[in-house]
């Protein structure tokens, strides 16, 4: 691994514990230009972890509470009238962030929840016949409660869609546990965490992923693991999209790695995430996981 990841996610391990391997899947999310969707019951660590990538990665961060009465305008801005100048300004939204955490958004309503489409696959807003660009980088991750938990609304597939990784961040282990009971408070730790990585470096980082070689033969393995939904009606198929999703991390993943081409193992390390949610749809995630473990044991590596 690349000494400067390396060095990430051992400084985040030190404010959320057990959990460097979804650490490391959020950054190959990040350097895929991608967003995130955090599936877990509140208080395992979903916030705290965010806010460490926040931190260690010199990213303006934003915090959008999301509630069943959020409006789009809560998140995007207003155009207040400025009666000085005679005409209306815009006021930028909490949105206007490097590092935007959509916390609880399966609790906003679908009007609200389908605010941050065109932010996440265009990277700009439009508000009163103008469009505002987001900044660049612009990563939205997004946390979401269970479906089984009471007041929640489920998001549409057009949005998951979105969203290039998904995953549960789970309990962490007892040993972890009980050195989280008997050590300092989150937010204490939080502090004094230093930025590792600036934002023109994680650009840079960005374009050096895209470079990343794909060979004909791991084009044709995430072809056949597409393939092997769409000839088995046990499963949703997976689209021309989620592929390229898969291509784009698998990328990621490697240069994280060090790596000038994909392997099978990098394709095979990220297909859970970046499919998850795709095949548990309205289930969660839970369940997608599940299904994208029994693609990968049922797809050979072609040779």
């Amino acid at each position: 691994m690349k000494s400067i990841f390396q060095n990430v996610v051992k400084s985040a391990s030190e404010v959320i514990l057990d959990k460097d391997e979804e650490t490391l899947l959020a950054l190959t999310c990040i350097l895929s230009e991608g967003h995130l969707l955090i599936e877990d019951v509140p208080g395992v660590g979903k916030t705290t972890l965010v806010q460490a990538l926040a931190k260690l990665l010199d990213f303006k961060f934003s915090r959008i509470q999301f509630t069943n009465d959020l409006l789009p305008s809560d998140i995007i801005g207003n155009s207040i009238y400025d009666p000085e100048k005679k005409e209306f300004k815009f006021f930028e939204g909490p949105l206007f962030s490097h590092l935007v955490l959509a916390d609880e958004l399966n609790r906003a309503n679908p009007r609200t929840q389908s605010a941050l489409l065109q932010a996440m696959e265009e990277f700009e807003v439009s508000q009163d016949k103008h469009t505002y660009s987001l900044p660049k980088p612009f990563i939205l991750i997004a946390t979401q409660n269970p479906k089984q938990q009471v007041g929640t609304f489920s998001l549409p597939e057009s949005q998951l869609d979105r969203f290039l990784m998904a995953f549960e961040l789970n309990y962490a282990n007892k040993n972890s546990e009980l050195k989280i009971f008997q050590g300092s408070d989150a937010r204490l730790a939080l502090k004094s965490l230093k930025t590792l990585v600036s934002k023109a470096e994680i650009i840079m980082h960005q374009d050096n992923a895209r470079k990343v070689f794909i060979s004909p033969l791991i084009a044709e393995y995430i072809y056949e693991l597409l393939n092997f939904t769409r000839k088995n009606q046990s499963y949703p198929p997976l689209s021309t999209r989620s592929g390229l999703s898969l291509s784009k991390a698998a990328k990621s993943y490697a240069y994280i790695h060090d790596r000038d081409h994909v392997i099978p193992e990098d394709v095979q390390k990220v297909f859970v995430a970046v499919m998850g949610h795709r095949l548990g749809l309205s289930e969660g995630v839970k369940v997608g996981k599940k299904l994208a473990e029994e693609i990968l044991q049922g797809t050979k590596v072609p040779v």
